[in-house]
């Protein structure tokens, strides 16, 4: 029998010591290394090594006519998410917070599977198969042919999947709780999940089947676990979205068949998720045509547009530190907006307290919406609203340049679809020439953006310096 040996290994990265410490030496957490047993060297190690394996097999980069396509999982917006449809053989992650609903939507997907014909199975590792029905009743699906089970042993799944054809899909929820017998370790440690994330992986692509890990995600919104599990998988998808809103955006960071960073939208209801078929629609609705500091962005998410509207607000502060706050958009990005607002327009924002805000709680990362915040911002102190029918995009540089982005046509139709009929650009490129009905404005430098507006906000500056 193989002798056992303490180990102890970072439940953050992985790393491996043969003592305890309050701070793991590879990636600098404090208090995730925990004891996990491990066989002792030229044990069972020496006798893998022993062990004659088969050949690996070797074949050309050729494609076959019998090998099988894309399937679709009945969710479209899923679907553009992983880029098309499950590829049999793939394993996806799918990361979320408590309660947003990820096994919801992969309940439905896998009814959804079953009801086209194919074979779909789902596994729980935190419900029992009642709570499943109930579940699935609330959802209208449970006259599907759907598979499930509540098993959290590794072991017991294979075997009870060896005792029919491979299902088409297979979704374990989650993978923090499976456990294998030969790991010496509690369900959830980072010798667990690896093993565990290995075996499905290897199960998929041996068998053809797609299989979807639901895995919990850590405080820092970060998927937990071994980060060699995101490696071990073609898609990684994280699903979010804020408590106080009904949508939720599924987002891919990984996808090894089709476009990263593509996003889905999806509505909660009492009977499930609902896809949400024009997500600017939704994003825009009650919005305040005639408030000041109020823009409209036309940004892109992988492939789609989307447009969202920008808040911000200014207020003279009473501090002798002004408060700098967002959602949703990058606070040191907002700063050096206010900096370049300051240094090259003359707009000075220095005694005030700065909110900016993304309405609909969705997180945009893309510098093009630059020009969207100074828009609102320089709105925000003149006190003058902006034209309602109008959008913006563009790069701000540290000089005050506006520089050209990516994506124009296409943010361009996406805001004459929906009624916008003016747009204000960056002035470099003529891609814009197969849309004549639109106001286009280009601009050169942040100064152009309307220059009344900023006349008034330098006097309201230089009439509050006066006052004080």
């Amino acid at each position: 029998m193989a002798r056992t040996i303490p180990t102890f290994v970072c439940q953050a990265c992985g790393a491996a010591a043969s003592k305890w410490a309050g701070r793991c030496g590879d990636c600098g957490a404090w208090n995730t290394m925990a004891q996990e047993g491990a066989a002792a060297p030229g044990s069972v190690l020496s006798a893998s090594r022993k062990s004659k394996s088969p050949a690996a097999i070797m074949e050309s980069l050729e494609a076959r006519e019998e090998e099988r396509a894309r399937f679709s999982s009945g969710v479209s917006e899923f679907d553009r998410v992983i880029g098309g449809g499950f590829i049999p053989g793939s394993a996806i992650l799918v990361g979320g917070d408590p309660g947003i609903g990820k096994s919801t939507l992969l309940l439905q997907i896998a009814a959804s599977v079953a009801s086209s014909g194919r074979a779909a199975v789902y596994v729980s590792g935190e419900e029992a198969t009642q709570q499943l029905r109930l579940r699935a009743a609330r959802l209208g699906v449970d006259k599907s042919t759907a598979r499930i089970a509540a098993e959290t042993n590794v072991a017991a799944i294979f075997a009870a999947l060896d005792g029919a054809a491979p299902p088409d899909l297979l979704v374990i929820d989650s993978i923090q709780t499976l456990w294998s017998d030969t790991i010496d370790s509690g369900p959830g440690t980072v010798s667990q999940v690896r093993a565990s994330a290995q075996a499905l992986v290897s199960y998929a692509k041996k068998r053809g089947s797609a299989v979807i890990l639901v895995g919990h995600v850590t405080k820092d919104g970060q998927i937990a676990g071994p980060k060699v599990v995101e490696h071990m998988v073609d898609t990684v998808l994280y699903f979010d979205g804020d408590n106080a809103q009904n949508f939720r955006l599924l987002r891919s960071v990984k996808n090894r068949f089709g476009p990263a960073h593509e996003i889905g939208v999806f509505e909660m209801r009492g009977d499930g998720l609902q896809e949400v078929v024009n997500p600017s629609e939704l994003f825009l609705s009650g919005r305040e045509v005639s408030a000041p500091g109020t823009a409209v962005f036309a940004g892109v998410e992988g492939s789609r547009p989307l447009l969202v509207e920008i808040q911000a607000l200014v207020a003279a502060s009473p501090f002798a530190a002004p408060r700098r706050a967002a959602v949703g958009w990058d606070s040191t990005r907002l700063s050096m907006i206010l900096a370049v607002l300051d240094a090259r327009c003359g707009v000075r924002l220095a005694q005030h307290d700065v909110y900016l805000n993304v309405a609909g709680g969705l997180r945009i990362s893309e510098p093009a919406a630059d020009l969207a915040v100074a828009a609102a911002l320089v709105s925000a102190i003149s006190g003058e609203a902006l034209p309602s029918d109008c959008i913006y995009f563009g790069e701000v540089s540290l000089s005050g340049a506006v520089r050209q982005v990516g994506h124009m046509p296409l943010r361009l139709k996406e805001a004459q679809k929906l009624g916008f009929t003016a747009a204000v650009i960056p002035a470099p490129g003529d891609e814009t020439r197969t849309l004549p009905k639109m106001n286009l404005t280009r601009l050169k430098t942040l100064g152009d953006l309307e220059p009344d507006m900023m006349a008034a906000a330098r006097a309201k500056k230089r009439e509050e310096r006066r006052e004080r």
